[in-house]
């Protein structure tokens, strides 16, 4: 134990003195019956000597006095004694940790900081800090102006980590240049226990400060998202994790761009290994709608992976041709209709579609008939682009001249077939494999004796799987010349072995002809639904958007913040070369997120170019990140026992001197020894012990506080007070208003006049209560708004198809509920809540007001209602606004909001702030409603 007032010990000596002087004690009073008159009789000048005290009232004088003296000295139980010692050994330099692995338990490490700043402070020490990543502009690491622990706490307050690594090589020169300047001291470095290339020069500058003590996790939890091979018809991505000698058990979750779930995908991690492959496997419909791959229970951009165009691979061209538009037998009719749920269809000619990037081209028949079409097309190809055609009349007559299918090599036999063509044929014609004149139809030179079905797909076809219908039949097809190697090119065939789909590689892409054209003339495979399943195989078969690969430069459209968040890019963010994409780690100059124009955008993720990931040796001494506690100050506790402790004296000497504590006194004697036992507690120690019910009442007087009303449900309660602070920090963050803690409070109890705002979370044992309603009729009366939440939908009350009802949970039982909660509420006439309301227009401007769940109604009194100057006393609804407010101990959102994620829950946020300004200042936007009106009235 140490003492912060040691001076105050002296008085102990005093303690002798004390004892004499407390030793004595007035003599007891003798008691007589006689008469009056004999009150003269007997009376002789006498000396009457003091009754002597008891012992054991003598110590528990001395151990009050003592008890105030060692209280009143400030004494301080060191909970870690050798880090106590180290903190105030001299001016403290604090080294951090900030870059993209501290994001992860960011809160944890302030607080750590913030002990060591505590024992620096009662040394009177000063301190520095040093953070070890880049800044916003990409300023170098160095280390701050020393100052007191007080103003640095406020600098701690403010930082946050930064979504790039850090750069122990530039920390280490900053520590050199601050030894240089004669700084020394004990060393606190909170380590993000990752390993880095400059671990070795950055300890050796440390340990040339002071003696170095670092605060890290004890078991490695980092891991991050890294780019994996393709997987068949997959979306695939690797974890990459410090080795841990425990299993463990991640889960990917892939989301839309406005925060929507597609998928959960778990990644088990066995003990030791530092990676793991996992594939989000669904249909092309939700997979071209993942905006981003998280990892849970990872936050910061290290378990974030963004996804680009490339990833999606959408973009296909359709060739116009004449009668393109014709229902039912235009050309291009049956394409559009099997593309369009899937696909980004851009429609034109051949030139104006090859200008913008494309993933597949798609040409009917006739299409490509210009050679010079044909060799910007073959271009295309060769770069990765995938051309789609389909036959007809014109085909043969626009490729036989070009095609030299009957000529004969000297040494061939007339008879024998000619082999595929060649690279240069192939870019010629376009055509995967070479053509026989004429077509194969029913009742032709070449003729069937009926329409064929198709066979079913091999294994090597990316059409492998799909059912093939009975019903799909041909009955007209151009052939394909026999060659040794037509099996190699074929995807599809019919049944008795023709082709039906060839393909073809060229350059980096493929060129792949349908045998029959695109609408339902020569077969009826465009009006079944295998020809759709086959076109989206092809679409997804596709190398995507192809976004500039040379060294153009993509300026930075959005960047991940330390949170995750898209936020717009950081000062010193710079533009980066397309073909760098993949090889760049995450940094200052380039933050990881989205680069580019919307047509070829690129992400940067920091698990890109991160390597094999590996815990950081220790440095100096190694101490538990969460074993950081404040030391415990018993002295206000000793001074209040000792207070106690005197009123107990005070009493006890009243009673052995003959007096009597009966009746009143006594009654005063306890509230005596309970005010003077309050008054001495400290303000954190004397709270109320109940969690739920936060800080006692005369702290909402001291500061604006939101209250919400308990219901004896721990978790509705947990939930009610996170969804509070939640939207406290948020209305402080964006307005002028500054919130405390919400406090949970009894109406029938405590004083509801300090709180502008109640939260009401129905459940469904609610029962009535009419001291409860008698306290808040009081409270609306003067003023108070009352926010009832039934957190979901009554199936009982919902009609069929209500709008929202499809997604809100379930909460029976709520309806009946709120009946009995409000039954003997005075509660006005409601309407329902639209964006002409004062409260829609509050503080933002909005149309909608969801909670956890979307397009549910909400209810407020009808304007116009002279009482309570025309602000709404009640706000009902059903949304569930505190799951969508909450906000846990790590400042995570820990609840989904449904259906529109993220974006939903900023609108939810923006509704509270509303509500809780429209408590705080009543109607006068009303009043700015009817601004226009008095001024042309005033005009006249």
């Amino acid at each position: 134990m140490i003492f912060q007032a040691p001076v105050l010990l002296a008085a102990l000596a005093i303690l002798p003195v004390v004892w004499l002087l407390l030793r004595a004690l007035p003599p007891a009073p003798r008691r007589q019956v006689f008469p009056a008159i004999m009150l003269l009789r007997g009376l002789r000048a006498r000396m009457t000597d003091a009754a002597t005290a008891p012992p054991w009232l003598l110590l528990l004088r001395c151990l009050a006095l003592t008890g105030l003296i060692v209280g009143l000295a400030g004494p301080l139980i060191v909970r870690d004694r050798q880090a106590a010692a180290t903190d105030a050994a001299g001016n403290v330099l604090l080294v951090l940790d900030n870059g993209w692995a501290a994001s992860p338990g960011w809160a944890r490490r302030i607080a750590a900081l913030d002990v060591v700043l505590d024992r620096a402070g009662r040394a009177g020490r000063q301190a520095r800090l040093l953070t070890t990543a880049p800044g916003l502009a990409g300023e170098a690491p160095a280390a701050g102006a020393p100052m007191t622990p007080a103003l640095l706490r406020g600098a701690l307050d403010t930082a946050r980590a930064r979504p790039w690594p850090t750069d122990r090589a530039a920390a280490a020169q900053a520590l050199r240049d601050l030894a240089a300047t004669g700084w020394h001291g004990p060393v606190v470095y909170v380590s993000d226990g990752l390993a880095g290339p400059s671990d070795g020069a950055f300890a050796t500058a440390l340990a040339a400060i002071g003696p170095v003590r670092t605060l890290r996790a004890p078991t490695p939890t980092l891991a991050v998202l890294r780019p994996a091979p393709p997987a068949d018809g997959a979306l695939a991505v690797a974890v990459a994790a410090v080795p841990s000698p425990h299993p463990r058990r991640m889960t990917v979750r892939a989301e839309t761009a406005d925060g929507g779930v597609l998928g959960l995908v778990p990644v088990p991690l066995p003990a030791g290994d530092d990676h793991a492959d996992a594939s989000v496997a669904m249909p092309a419909e939700l997979r071209n709608r993942i905006d981003r791959l998280v990892l849970e229970d990872m936050s910061g951009p290290a378990g974030v992976r963004l996804l680009d165009e490339g990833d999606r691979r959408r973009p296909v061209g359709l060739v116009s041709v004449g009668g393109t538009d014709t229902p039912l037998v235009g050309p291009l009719f049956y394409l559009r209709r099997a593309l369009s749920p899937t696909a980004e269809i851009r429609e034109g000619r051949v030139a104006t579609l090859l200008a913008r990037p494309l993933s597949v081209l798609i040409a009917p028949d006739g299409a490509l008939g210009d050679p010079e079409t044909r060799r910007a097309v073959a271009a295309w190809v060769r770069k990765g682009g995938m051309l789609v055609r389909f036959a007809g009349p014109l085909l043969n007559r626009a490729t036989a001249p070009d095609t030299p299918t009957d000529a004969q090599a000297p040494d061939t036999p007339p008879n024998a077939p000619p082999p595929a063509p060649a690279a240069a044929q192939l870019e010629d014609t376009l055509l995967p494999v070479p053509l026989m004149e004429g077509e194969r139809q029913l009742g032709g030179a070449m003729s069937w004796g009926k329409p064929q079905p198709l066979a079913p797909f091999a294994a090597a076809s990316p059409f492998h799987g799909l059912a093939v219908p009975a019903d799909v039949t041909i009955s007209r097809q151009v052939l394909a010349r026999p060659a040794t190697d037509l099996d190699d090119h074929s995807w599809a065939r019919l049944a008795d072995g023709t082709p039906l789909v060839t393909h073809a590689a060229l350059g980096s892409g493929e060129i792949v002809l349908f045998h029959v054209t695109g609408t339902a003339d020569w077969s009826n495979l465009p009006l079944s639904g295998l020809f759709v399943a086959m076109l989206r195989r092809l679409a997804e078969r596709a190398t995507g958007v192809e976004a500039p690969a040379d060294h153009s430069l993509l300026a930075p459209y959005m960047t991940l913040d330390s949170d995750a968040i898209l936020v717009p890019p950081p000062p010193g963010a710079r533009a980066l070369p397309a073909d760098a994409f993949g090889a760049t780690p995450a940094s200052a100059a380039h933050p990881a997120g989205l680069y580019g124009p919307r047509t070829a955008r690129r992400a940067l993720n920091v698990g890109d170019a991160a390597g094999p990931l590996a815990a950081q040796a220790a440095i100096g001494q190694v101490a538990d990140l969460d074993g950081q506690v404040h030391d415990i100050a018993p002295g206000p506790w000793l001074v209040a026992a000792a207070l106690l402790l005197l009123v107990v004296d005070a009493m006890v000497s009243l009673l052995l001197r003959g007096g009597r504590l009966g009746g009143k006194r006594l009654g005063g004697g306890l509230l005596l020894v309970l005010l003077c036992g309050m008054a001495a507690l400290p303000g954190p120690l004397s709270a109320a012990t109940d969690p739920d019910r936060g800080a006692p009442v005369p702290g909402a007087a001291l500061e604006t506080r939101l209250g919400y009303i308990l219901t004896g449900h721990d978790d509705v309660d947990t939930v009610s007070r996170e969804g509070l602070q939640g939207l406290s920090n948020y209305a402080n963050a964006r307005t002028s208003a500054v919130l405390g803690h919400p406090d949970g409070v009894v109406p029938e109890r405590d004083d509801l006049s300090y709180y502008p705002m109640l939260y009401w979370p129905v459940t469904p044992d609610a029962t009535v209560n009419p001291a409860r309603a008698a306290a808040l009729n009081a409270y609306m009366q003067h003023g108070g708004i009352l926010m009832i939440d039934s957190q979901g939908v009554d199936p009982a009350t919902v009609a069929p198809g209500a709008a929202g009802a499809g997604f809100a949970a379930p909460a029976p039982g709520t309806a009946a509920a709120l009946r009995r909660m409000t039954q003997g509420l005075d509660i006005p006439p409601l309407t329902r809540l639209d964006d002409h309301h004062v409260l829609a227009h509050t503080f933002y401007l909005l149309h909608d007001f969801p909670g956890r769940y979307g397009g549910l109604p909400v209810w407020v009194s009808r304007e116009g209602d002279s009482a309570n100057d025309g602000v709404s006393p009640v706000i009902i609804g059903a949304s569930d606004w505190a799951h969508a407010w909450a906000v846990d101990a790590q400042g995570d959102t820990p609840y989904a909001t449904t259906p529109d994620g993220d974006t939903q829950r900023t609108t939810a946020y923006r509704f509270g702030v509303n509500a809780v300004l429209y408590a705080l200042t009543g109607n006068y936007k009303a009043d700015q409603v009817h601004v226009p009106a008095l001024l042309k009235r005033l005009g006249e």
